[in-house]
């Protein structure tokens, strides 16, 4: 396969790279601008069901409300297929105007010049700046001095709780809310309390087979002692191992058979708690409209700070600007309008359960009557990304690993010690590949 005369050699590797061994499934939504000096653009994003619905609709919403410009979307499959795609769109010179990344992707894809930076001052222009998002959420689009992405939303990793069986085992407070606990042994005796009062189980958690699971749920709590695991260029993982043996061995305890399911996979942890059979449920935010649907009484807030200080694991759908060679000056301009508009309109993004990045979208009197969203929308200030490394992210290898190392010790009471060491192990060797996009090792941002 001979690159393309405006691809540098780096580039085309890298793309090559991402792409070896992975199938691309692509579908292209029908429709055309109608006015006749309206600019079409070509958009991307990976979300599907209930939130490729919402999608669409945020989507129908900015193409009727202007005639500047009309986005085209082209919906591709989750994870590697869709990456897949567009690493070898950008790479190749067919790169779409805008596309959605998640947050945690784009320090693999910087390097290799596969993503444009934005400007800041046309985003300022806009409205769009620091004093518009919550920190760790606007510092989370730079790599380096750029910024490559924006932040449509955070999704954090949530604890929902069936009010009529939390309310029966009299955990809640008088206004609704949990009673709060402080510590691993607080909450323990919590979901204890809880456990006589479910059909089943105090807690609905799913993780068989699931690394991403185990790692959400993981490194959330990590956090909590306010650290973080980190992954340096051509060096070796900083994994407080006292830190991370302490929860392992509190996520062993949970999984006792009284308080959760010894053996659930995520599909049975759903189904449990939405059909009313226990009182919690760790999941992400993308489950609330199952719950909605389900008809069960719930509500959802940040999973409890155990170990000190809140810190909720998440991500974010981003946008980009896929590499360009010779970008188009006008559709570059509306591009960053489409942006704008679709943050400043985001709360129907909210209604489905994500929180919006966009502060004046939050912070607004209808999001504050948006029930049980606005409960949890504070982990928005205390959200936790993957540690930085080209491998991590979500849909990258690296929750897998995770998963492969530890699971024993959630199934079978494996040595959490052990565990972290194997885990540690896996990642060196990861750390030792050379970043696709960057062969070279010259990025050290």
């Amino acid at each position: 396969m001979t690159p393309p005369l405006d691809l540098s050699r780096r580039q085309f590797l890298a793309a090559a790279s991402v792409a070896a061994g992975s199938m691309l499934l692509a579908g292209c939504a029908p429709g055309a601008a109608t006015g006749s000096n309206t600019r079409t653009l070509q958009f991307w994003h990976l979300l599907s069901g209930g939130d490729g619905v919402t999608m669409t609709s945020l989507l129908d919403g900015v193409n009727k409300a202007q005639d500047a410009y009309y986005i085209r979307p082209t919906v591709l499959a989750w994870g590697t297929p869709y990456y897949t795609k567009l690493a070898m769109a950008g790479a190749g010179g067919r790169a779409p105007d805008v596309a959605i990344m998640h947050a945690t992707r784009t320090v693999g894809w910087a390097p290799g010049g596969l993503l444009d930076t934005w400007d800041l001052d046309k985003l300022a222009e806009l409205g769009v700046d620091s004093s518009t998002f919550p920190k760790p959420i606007w510092e989370k689009g730079f790599v380096g001095e750029g910024m490559y992405s924006i932040a449509l939303d955070a999704h954090p990793f949530v604890l929902m709780f069936n009010t009529d069986i939390c309310d029966a085992a009299g955990v809640l407070e008088s206004d609704g809310s949990l009673t709060e606990t402080s510590s691993p042994e607080e909450y323990l005796d919590q979901l204890r309390e809880i456990a006589g009062s479910s059909g089943e189980h105090a807690l609905s958690y799913g993780y068989l087979g699931d690394g991403a699971q185990m790692w959400r749920l993981f490194y959330g709590l990590y956090a909590q002692h306010g650290l973080e695991i980190e992954l340096p260029v051509g060096g070796k993982a900083v994994i407080d191992k006292d830190a991370a043996v302490e929860v392992l061995t509190f996520m062993q305890t949970m999984l006792d058979g009284e308080i959760a399911n010894t053996q659930a996979d995520y599909g049975t942890a759903v189904a449990e708690f939405s059909s009313g059979k226990s009182g919690m449920f760790m999941t992400g935010v993308w489950e609330l409209r199952t719950m909605q649907n389900a008809g069960i009484p719930f509500d959802a807030t940040m999973i409890p700070a155990l170990y000190g200080q809140q810190a909720v694991y998440a991500d974010s759908h981003s946008f980009v600007l896929p590499h360009q060679t010779s970008a188009d000056p006008v559709k570059r301009d509306l591009t960053y309008q489409f942006v704008a508009d679709m943050l400043k309109g985001s709360f129907g993004w909210a209604e489905a359960g994500h929180i919006p990045a966009f502060l004046p979208v939050t912070e607004s009197p209808e999001y504050a009557d948006l029930i049980p969203q606005a409960h949890y929308a504070e982990a928005a200030q205390h959200v936790v990304y993957d540690p930085v490394a080209w491998f991590t992210g979500s849909g990258s290898n690296f929750q897998g690993e995770f998963g492969a190392a530890v699971q024993g010790v959630l199934l079978s009471g494996d040595d959490p010690a052990a565990a972290i060491d194997r885990f540690e192990s896996r990642v060196n060797t990861m750390l030792a590949q050379p970043n696709p996009a960057d062969p070279e090792g010259t990025w050290k941002s």
